[in-house]
């Protein structure tokens, strides 16, 4: 027995607008797959849209009033008479519906231009006031991923199989179905599309993501674009996650693209230990104006006093460690000790003088000062050392 809302509701919607959309979205189906319900309530949730999109909107002559989905599908249901049996088990049949909508989830890809500045969206065929992100429903034993790359492929010509990373996603649930979007970037916005399905995809288009709506309320799309931020209702739920992923992104890049270089130490240049100051670092007589020659001295020159310092400091832990008093040196060792003493007191690695902190002069390590027990000191580059002032010069001006 039909109750008093659906005679009203029968009357809601003129007959030539219930003809064209059960022709358009139900009648077609299958004569196989008319029996399977769920599988009408899918079309029918399609002429839905259509009927919201198209009929009660200012583009029709009539606006017509709009109603929800259990409404709709009520009068559809008492127009085919082959479905008039259904009308009073509505809400069981919209529950079954439902629990399948949930249980079969939905994955497809957001796909971004190559400066993260454009995301692509696709306008269905009837719902033509609506859009979305190229996606579709699972089959059985189909992976996630490979869903997505088919009905991307299908609904845009794109293959992202590729390109695809199974670990990079964002999901959420859209009108209680499981929806997942793996996001592809680096797409070039001159990419040509072409959807592989027929009277599904009408449009395929890069829309801005600044200019896409967070919320119903937001007015940027219809400042922008002209278009209503329920033209994007299956868009919204993922629109702050593509921004953040975008942030996210970004940031990784500017880090790894202002990372301070490290400079090499002096323990890291590739240049020989004990090389004396006048010596010419190969290949560098073949640069012009010999820079190379100048290079090599100031290297060579710094690297054999380090070299010469961290022998020094070696002697004196064996010295310590053996705990053993060193043997007395000579007058000739004592006079070229006081020199090597002098020289470290008054020059860093780099062979030049030390800055005064606060407190004046740097303190140097124990094993550079005074204090520190005598020992012998015949490392081979200072047995028969003297100063080139001019070497000095030189290395120091470049």
């Amino acid at each position: 027995m039909e109750s008093r809302d659906s005679k009203s509701l029968e009357r809601s919607i003129p007959v030539d607008v219930l003809n064209d959309l059960c022709s358009r979205f139900i009648i077609n189906v299958p004569e196989e797959e008319r029996k399977d319900l769920i599988r009408i309530l899918f079309q029918v949730e399609l002429a839905h849209w259509f009927y919201l999109d198209f009929y009660c909107t200012e583009a029709y002559q009539t606006k017509l009033k709009s109603c929800g989905m259990k409404e709709f599908t009520i009068q559809i249901f008492q127009h085919i008479q082959a479905l008039q049996q259904y009308v009073g088990q509505i809400d069981e049949v919209i529950a079954m519906w439902r629990e399948y909508k949930q249980a079969v989830p939905t994955y497809g890809a957001i796909l971004l231009d190559q400066d993260l500045s454009h995301v692509l969206l696709v306008q269905s065929y009837w719902a033509k006031s609506s859009w979305g992100f190229p996606k579709g429903k699972v089959n059985q034993e189909e992976e996630p991923h490979r869903c997505a790359a088919r009905e991307v492929l299908e609904e845009t010509g794109f293959d992202i199989s590729n390109l695809i990373n199974p670990n990079d996603f964002v999901e959420s649930l859209v009108q209680e179905q499981l929806v997942r979007l793996y996001i592809i970037s680096g797409i070039p916005q001159d990419t040509k599309f072409e959807p592989k399905t027929r009277n599904e995809i009408k449009a395929v288009e890069w829309f801005p993501i600044a200019d896409l709506p967070c919320s119903k309320k937001d007015l940027t799309p219809k400042v922008k674009m002209g278009v209503s931020a329920n033209s994007f209702f299956m868009v919204l739920p993922f629109i702050r996650r593509i921004k953040k992923w975008i942030f996210d992104k970004q940031q990784k890049g500017n880090t790894h693209t202002n990372r301070r270089q490290r400079y090499k130490s002096m323990g890291d240049l590739e240049v020989p230990r004990y090389k004396f100051s006048g010596d010419i670092e190969p290949g560098a007589a073949a640069s012009p104006n010999n820079n190379g020659a100048a290079k090599g001295k100031k290297h060579s020159f710094s690297t054999t006093l380090q070299a010469e310092i961290d022998d020094l400091r070696q002697v004196q832990v064996g010295a310590k460690a053996s705990c053993e008093s060193p043997p007395r040196n000579s007058r000739k060792d004592r006079k070229l000790n006081s020199k090597t003493r002098k020289l470290a007191n008054n020059t860093n690695p780099d062979g030049e003088k030390p800055k005064p902190g606060k407190n004046g002069a740097r303190k140097l390590s124990p094993a550079l000062t005074s204090e520190s027990p005598s020992f012998d000191f015949l490392a081979p580059s200072w047995i028969n050392f003297k100063f080139n002032r001019q070497d000095i010069l030189d290395a120091l001006v470049y």
